[in-house]
């Protein structure tokens, strides 16, 4: 087993350390990093609502009204209103019967898959799934297949060999909707369809597709008319949200064995009950005639990139030292766009991953359009 510092010089070595650069200035399209003022191209506020008045006057309302902290566990003490209320407004929007709030993304998947399925069960997982998916399906104890990125055809086989062998056991699917680091959508009414065949459960995480996607912002399922078809619904109040949290919406038995079962949800002191008391204003402004604005402007945003579903617009370059120098090279520029590199994506298909946001003015769009032809 190597040294720390050996470890650390073997990563620097293949072009995969990584070190914190923390920002001068709040978050924003605009942002100061080392005294440099950037274009944000680096986070996930696809909507702009991290710094919304009504969010921000939200959360410091929450803070008054229920104090900075729950102090508790959500089965001690810890469960305020504000709890109450927006998993009874997820549950809503996800024409589900209940939701279940959690601290993070990671959290949600943590808890409830290992909540799901056991030992004796199985998980079918699409090969690029988020690292959370796959360490709550690795930690479940599930007898773990995955299948090769949105193929339809091995995910079938997997389905109909693993139920001919295994008829009482339990089989869960697990895709995002909009994949993370390319931008791509799942084939989700197909997905549907085969684990209905194979009497299998679908979890579906619409992390990135959460106010992006749908009528309403409600997501892929939402988009496609499939929310009822679903077992379970995850996603994240971290990202287009502008908050952070993560929450589980499926049926009121579903949520309340969840309850019982999910150690990230019993063991964990509560969110504060302020970011609950925001993230119902943010839900609120996602399904608003605002929201639709937003989501029509984030729209136009990614057309200046790309004949793209999604704000993830992924530039692969291959190899590590390509990606870090693109990222720098733009940096000097006056954009912060992140070299994103294995385990992230798979090796050798190291990239820079362009995240567009409604709130990028057209000075910085057609800025970095033009710098990325440039380069390519």
């Amino acid at each position: 087993m190597p040294s720390p510092a050996e470890s650390l010089r073997l990563l620097d070595a293949e072009g995969l350390l990584r070190r914190q650069r923390p920002l001068d200035s709040p978050t924003g399209v605009r942002v100061i990093r080392e005294g440099r003022e950037l274009w944000n191209f680096a986070s996930n506020d696809y909507l702009g609502l991290a710094r919304h008045p009504k969010i921000e006057a939200a959360l410091v309302e929450g803070v008054q009204r229920y104090g900075a902290g729950s102090a508790a566990s959500r089965l001690v003490c810890g469960t305020l209103p504000p709890h109450k209320l927006l998993e009874k407004a997820l549950a809503a929007a996800k024409r589900t019967e209940a939701a279940l709030t959690f601290s993070s993304g990671f959290a949600t998947a943590l808890g409830s898959i290992p909540a799901i399925v056991g030992k004796s069960d199985f998980i079918i997982l699409d090969k690029l799934a988020h690292a959370c998916l796959v360490d709550g399906a690795r930690l479940s104890g599930a007898t773990l297949r995955v299948y090769p990125h949105n193929d339809l055809g091995k995910l079938e086989r997997l389905l109909a060999s693993t139920r001919s062998k295994n008829a009482a056991s339990r089989i869960l699917v697990i895709t995002e909707t909009v994949f993370s680091m390319d931008g791509d959508l799942c084939p989700l009414r197909e997905t549907v369809e085969l684990t209905e065949q194979h009497d299998a459960l679908l979890l579906i995480d619409e992390a990135h597709g959460f106010g992006v996607l749908g009528k309403n912002g409600m997501g892929l399922a939402e988009q496609e008319g499939l929310q009822q078809r679903i077992a379970f619904q995850m996603g994240t109040l971290s990202k287009a949200a502008g908050l952070s949290g993560g929450y589980l919406a499926a049926s009121r038995e579903w949520i309340d064995l969840l309850t019982n079962r999910a150690r990230t949800f019993i063991y964990s002191t509560a969110p504060p009950p302020c970011l609950a008391h925001a993230a119902v204003t943010s839900l609120d402004l996602i399904r608003s005639d605002e929201g639709k604005m937003l989501r029509q402007k984030l729209v136009e945003n990614i057309s200046i990139f790309a004949d793209s579903p999604t704000p993830i617009i992924p530039i692969v370059l291959g190899s590590n030292e390509a990606a870090l120098a693109a990222a720098s090279d733009l940096e000097n520029a006056g954009f912060l766009v992140p070299a994103i590199r294995f385990p992230t994506v798979p090796r050798g298909s190291a990239r820079l991953r362009v995240s567009i946001s409604a709130a990028h003015p057209a000075e910085a769009l057609n800025g970095l359009h033009g710098c990325l032809r440039e380069k390519t």
